[in-house]
């Protein structure tokens, strides 16, 4: 394992979230995923994706999406967003306990992105008005974030496969020259 390349990949899962993609097309699970599967100490595979995600967060609230907040600093949009990362993780933690293989990427991607729709869908639910605050309120929410659910899934997997696919074909490449 190399933890300097794994650190970098993290480092740039995190600054793609910085550049313009379609909505809920970013390499969040994928981060997420990767830090379980190559940190082996589980509180570096909990703690260099959350700092990732947080850095990468203050940045899009306070400089990209700052017209959506009232003009303070925001240091954190929701603790269920990070909950529902950490879910994520915990996710990874289970599928590469023994060995990375593509089914276990996809798998663990598919599972990752319905957790976080499931978790963060229920946020939505609970702390707007948008939806009444009865079981066909929440179906609607869950209906209503279906577009969302697609795109998140679709990004996965694109970032998945490619986080952990080039790091896979790197490490090769290194051992191969020594």
């Amino acid at each position: 394992m190399n933890i300097r390349l794994a650190f970098a990949f993290i480092l740039m899962a995190a600054i793609v979230r910085l550049l313009p993609h379609p909505q809920n097309v970013t390499p969040l699970a994928a981060m997420g995923l990767f830090g379980a599967a190559y940190f082996q100490r589980k509180w570096l595979a909990f703690l260099l994706p959350m700092a990732a995600l947080f850095v990468s967060d203050l940045v899009l609230n306070n400089l990209i999406y700052s017209h959506m907040f009232d003009g303070g600093f925001v240091w954190m949009t929701s603790g269920w967003i990070y909950a529902a990362f950490a879910l994520v993780i915990g996710v990874g933690l289970m599928a590469f306990n023994q060995r990375v293989t593509a089914k276990r990427v996809l798998a663990a991607t598919i599972a990752s992105s319905i957790v976080f729709f499931l978790v963060t869908n229920f946020w939505s639910w609970s702390s707007f008005p948008m939806y009444p605050k009865t079981p066909g309120g929440l179906l609607a929410c869950y209906i209503a974030g279906l577009p969302f659910l697609l795109n998140s899934l679709l990004g996965d997997i694109f970032f998945a496969f490619v986080m952990f696919g080039a790091y896979e074909w790197l490490t090769r490449k290194q051992l191969a020259k020594a």
